[in-house]
């Protein structure tokens, strides 16, 4: 697998310096180009469509919604802050994809829902985008996907993140 650069310099920078267990690095770095490789490659399917991968993920949670949602809702399942889903929703409303209405029971609110046009480019890049990432690892089979989703968690565990490990 071909490195990004950085991730090259990086390496042989380690490499360089002697510093200890420097396949652990390599890994790492291995793991760090696939996820940057596959956010490129996303990017790339997504643009024609005129969608972001935050644009897609706010289609994808309103389309599930017949009621709409809420845009402090649309926020908390798309992990993001309030301003940004804000951003995301401006550009959707002027690619005329999603609508904004007065919430019927608080008029003091509003409810995010997909237009009709919307809903079509929805259905076609759900379904066109799910293949693509499903055939992501369709090359292992069941088994060799069982064991590299074990070993991405076990790497996962040594992560300063949530109170998992104590790092110093």
């Amino acid at each position: 697998m071909k490195f990004d650069q950085k991730y090259q310099a990086l390496l042989q920078e380690a490499q360089r310096r002697g510093l200890p267990d420097v396949e652990g690095i390599r890994l790492c770095f291995q793991v760090l180009s696939l996820a940057s490789s596959i956010d490129r490659d996303c990017a790339r399917l997504l643009a024609p469509h005129g969608l972001s991968e935050g644009r897609f993920v706010l289609m994808f949670l309103l389309e599930a919604a017949s009621d709409g949602l809420a845009p402090n809702e649309l926020a908390k399942q798309a992990g993001v802050t309030r301003a940004t889903v804000t951003g995301l929703l401006d550009g959707l409303e002027r690619e005329a994809l999603i609508e904004r209405r007065v919430d019927s029971h608080d008029r003091r609110a509003l409810r995010i829902y997909l237009t009709r046009k919307g809903k079509q480019v929805a259905v076609r890049v759900f379904d066109s985008h799910g293949r693509w990432i499903a055939g992501l690892f369709s090359n292992l089979t069941i088994h060799e996907r069982g064991h590299l989703a074990l070993l991405l968690d076990k790497a996962a565990g040594n992560l300063c993140v949530g109170g998992v490990k104590t790092c110093r």
